[in-house]
C-alpha cells in the first residue's frame, strides 16, 4: 500500500503533536499546583492531579476558558489531608475564588501568602484546625466578595481592618474562639448593605457599636456571645432585614419602643436580659420563626399577625407576660 506524504504529515501531528496541543493548562500554574500537592502529602483527594495529563481537567480546579489559568481551587471533605496550607497557593496569581473546607487535619494559621491573591473574590477556610489570629492582611484582598472563616480555632479579637473590603457581601467569622469587642469600624463599610453577617458562637464581649446603625443588614447573628446593652441599633423600620439572632448573650434593653424592619421574619432574642412588653408591632411581620423566652418581659402578648401561631416555648421563663399562647392575664 502506498502511504502519501499528506498522511504521513497528519499522522505526525497526531501522534506527536495533538498532546501538547490539547494540553490547556499553563505551565507556571501546573508547576505550583504539584507543589502544592507534594505539601499537602500527595492526599488520595488529588489523586487526578496527574503532571503528564492537562490540569485544567483534575479534580479540585477551574481554568478560564478563555486564558486557561487557573482561578478556582477548592479543597474539601477529607480527613487524610494533613499539614498546613501551602505557601504556594499565593502563587496562582489569577485565583478568583480559594476553598479548604471540611478539612479536620489542615493546622497552621492562615497563610500569609493568600495575601498576594490580587484578584481573588471567595475566601472559604471553614471547618478546618486552623488557629492563630484573624490576619490584618485579608484586607489588601480588595476584591473579595465572600468571606468564611467559622469553625475554626481562631483566637484574638477582630481585625478593624475588615471594614476596608470595599465589595465584601458576606462575612462569617462564626465558630471560633475570638475576643474582645466587635469593631466600630464595622459600621463604615463601603457596602452598607451585607449579606450576611455572622459572628456568633464567639467570646465576643462589650456592647454593640453604635456605627452599626449605618449598616443594613440582610441576616445578622450574633448570638452566643458574651455581648452586652443595648442592641436598638440593628432595628429600625427603613431597614430591610431578614433574620436577626441575637440569643444567648447578656443583652439588657428595653423591647417595648424598639422598630423592627417590615421584612423581619425572623427573630431570636432568648436567653438575654430584656425588659419591657412585646410591641404591638410585631404584629404586623409575616414572622416565620421567633423566640423571646428566658428574658424579662412582661404584659399581655399582643393578639394579631403571627403571634399566637407560635407555641408557649416562643414565650415561657419570662417575668409576667400572658396571654394567648401563655395563659389568660389576670
Amino acid at each position: 500500500m502506498k502511504i502519501y506524504p499528506a498522511f504521513l504529515s497528519f499522522l505526525f501531528i497526531t501522534i506527536f503533536i495533538s498532546p501538547s496541543v490539547s494540553d490547556h493548562c499553563n505551565a507556571q500554574d501546573k508547576k505550583v499546583l504539584l507543589k502544592i500537592k507534594k505539601a499537602l502529602g500527595n492526599p488520595y483527594l488529588l489523586a487526578s492531579w496527574d503532571p503528564k495529563t492537562d490540569c485544567c481537567d483534575w479534580y479540585c480546579l477551574e481554568c478560564h476558558p478563555n486564558t486557561h489559568r487557573v482561578v478556582s481551587l477548592t479543597l474539601f471533605s477529607d480527613d487524610r489531608l494533613t499539614g498546613q496550607i501551602p505557601p504556594e497557593v499565593g502563587d496562582l496569581p489569577y485565583l478568583e475564588t480559594l476553598l479548604f473546607r471540611h478539612l479536620p487535619n489542615l493546622n497552621g494559621t492562615i497563610q500569609p501568602a493568600i495575601a498576594k491573591l490580587k484578584n481573588l473574590k471567595m475566601l472559604r477556610l471553614s471547618w478546618t484546625n486552623l488557629s492563630g489570629p484573624v490576619p490584618n492582611f485579608l484586607s489588601q484582598l480588595k476584591n473579595l466578595t465572600y468571606l468564611d472563616l467559622s469553625f475554626n480555632n481562631l483566637s484574638g479579637s477582630i481585625p478593624s481592618s475588615l471594614s476596608t473590603l470595599p465589595n465584601l457581601e458576606d462575612l462569617h467569622l462564626d465558630r471560633n474562639k475570638l475576643t474582645g469587642t466587635i469593631p466600630e469600624s464595622f459600621g463604615m463599610f463601603p457596602r452598607k448593605n451585607l449579606y450576611l453577617f455572622i459572628l456568633s458562637h464567639n467570646k465576643l464581649s462589650g456592647t454593640i457599636p453604635a456605627s452599626l446603625a449605618n449598616m443594613d443588614f440582610n441576616t445578622i447573628d450574633l448570638s452566643r456571645n458574651l455581648l452586652e446593652g443595648d442592641p436598638s441599633v440593628l432595628f429600625g423600620p427603613n431597614k430591610t432585614t431578614f433574620e436577626i439572632d441575637l440569643s444567648r448573650n447578656m443583652f439588657q434593653f428595653g423591647l417595648s419602643k424598639v422598630q423592627f424592619p417590615k421584612s423581619l421574619a425572623r427573630l431570636d432574642l432568648n436567653h438575654n436580659k430584656i425588659t419591657g412588653s412585646i410591641p404591638a408591632g410585631l404584629t404586623d411581620l409575616e414572622l416565620q420563626f421567633m423566640n423571646v423566652s428566658y428574658n424579662r418581659l412582661c404584659g399581655q402578648i399582643p393578639v394579631g399577625g403571627r403571634l399566637q401561631s407560635f407555641d408557649y416555648s416562643t414565650y415561657f421563663h419570662n417575668r409576667c407576660l400572658c396571654g394567648a399562647p401563655l395563659d389568660t392575664c389576670k
